[in-house]
C-alpha cells in the first residue's frame, strides 16, 4: 500500500445547507462536510495523495458519503465502515460570515473513533498527520486517538477549531496543551482560539505563548488582517487575498489548514506552505458549503501570484 503524503483524522458529516434563514418549508442542499473532510479535500487538491481516518456509517447514505470524498480524490482505505447514526448538520450560508449551524452529533458513528482504530505503523510513515479541536472535542475516546496519532507522527498540525457548544474554553485550551508538544504548527484564529491560552491583545504575545507550550510554529488567522506567522520565533505578516466571489465562509479555515499540511508534507517551506493556504482559503469561500468549491493547486497559486503583484491601497 502506497503510503500517504497526509492523514486527516476526524468526523465526516451529512451536509444540509440553505442560502435562507432556517425554518419550516426551507430548501436545503444535501451535502458532505466536516472540518476533516473540508481540509483533506484541500490537501488533495494541494497535490498530496490525502487519507482520512475516520468511521463512517455502513448504511445506504453511507455509501453516498464515501462516493463525494473518493470524488474529491482523497484515499477511503483508512474509512472504518461501522453500525451506528450519521452526525449531520443544518446551516444557513451567508456570506458576511454569520452563519446559523444546528448540530445532531451527540453519539454518532464519528464520534466513537478510538484509540485502537489509529494505524500507528501508517502514522509514522505519513508525511503530516493533521487533526482539530471538533476531533478532540467530540468523544473522550476521540481525543486519546488524536493524541496517540499526534505523538507517533513526524509532522503534526493541529487546528484548534474551538465549538463552544461541544467544548468549554478550558477543556479547549487543554486540548492545546496536550497536543502542542508533538505539533509543527498550531493554526488558531484570532482573537478566540488563540486567547485559550493568553488573555493578552497582542497576537504577537499569544503567538509566543503557544510556543512557549511546545509548538514550532503558530499561524495565527485574523480575518481581514491576514496571517501572524510565527516560526520559532521569526515573525512574518502574511496579508489577506481578497476573495473574487463570496457565497459561504463556511470552511475557509479548514481549507487553510489541509492546504498548509499538504505542502508541508511535500517539502514546502512553510511560510511559502502559509501563502498558498491563504490563497486556497480566499477561493474557497466562492462556494456553497465547505466542499463547494475547493481549488486546484494551480488555481491556487494563480490567485496567490496575483495578490502578491497587487499594491496595498
Amino acid at each position: 500500500m502506497a503510503i500517504p503524503d497526509v492523514l486527516v483524522i476526524g468526523e465526516i458529516l451529512v451536509e444540509l445547507s440553505s442560502t435562507e434563514p432556517l425554518d419550516a418549508g426551507t430548501a436545503l442542499t444535501l451535502n458532505f462536510s466536516g472540518d476533516a473532510l473540508n481540509s483533506a479535500a484541500a490537501a488533495a487538491a494541494a497535490g498530496a495523495h490525502t487519507a482520512l481516518l475516520a468511521r463512517v456509517p455502513d448504511d445506504e447514505l453511507g455509501d453516498r458519503l464515501l462516493e463525494r470524498v473518493v470524488a474529491l480524490g482523497i484515499d477511503t482505505s483508512q474509512v472504518l465502515r461501522v453500525p451506528g447514526q450519521h452526525g449531520l448538520y443544518l446551516q444557513h450560508a451567508d456570506p458576511s460570515g454569520a452563519r446559523e449551524f444546528t448540530y445532531v452529533r451527540r453519539g454518532s458513528a464519528g464520534s466513537g473513533l478510538g484509540p485502537g482504530d489509529v494505524p500507528i505503523d501508517l502514522v509514522s510513515r505519513v508525511g503530516a498527520v493533521l487533526a482539530s479541536g471538533i476531533a478532540c472535542a467530540i468523544s473522550p475516546l476521540s481525543a486519546k486517538a488524536v493524541r496517540l496519532a499526534a505523538s507517533s507522527a513526524r509532522c503534526f498540525v493541529y487546528d484548534p477549531n474551538w465549538r463552544p457548544r461541544l467544548v468549554n474554553a478550558t477543556g479547549a485550551g487543554d486540548h492545546l496543551r496536550a497536543l502542542a508538544q508533538y505539533t509543527r504548527l498550531v493554526t488558531p484564529a484570532w482573537p478566540g482560539e488563540a486567547q485559550l491560552i493568553s488573555g493578552s491583545d497582542d497576537p504577537a504575545v499569544v503567538s509566543a505563548a503557544i510556543r512557549a507550550l511546545g509548538a514550532d510554529a503558530v499561524a495565527l488567522t485574523r480575518g481581514s488582517d491576514g496571517v501572524l506567522l510565527d516560526d520559532a520565533g521569526r515573525i512574518v505578516e502574511i496579508p489577506v487575498i481578497p476573495a473574487p466571489a463570496v457565497v459561504d465562509q463556511t470552511g475557509a479555515g479548514d481549507s487553510f489548514a489541509g492546504t498548509v499540511t499538504a505542502r508541508l508534507a511535500l517539502g514546502d517551506r512553510l511560510e511559502q506552505a502559509v501563502r498558498l493556504g491563504v490563497a486556497a482559503a480566499s477561493l474557497s469561500v466562492s462556494g456553497l458549503g465547505g466542499t463547494g468549491h475547493v481549488a486546484t493547486l494551480e488555481e491556487s497559486r494563480a490567485h496567490a501570484a496575483h495578490g502578491a503583484t497587487e499594491v496595498p491601497a
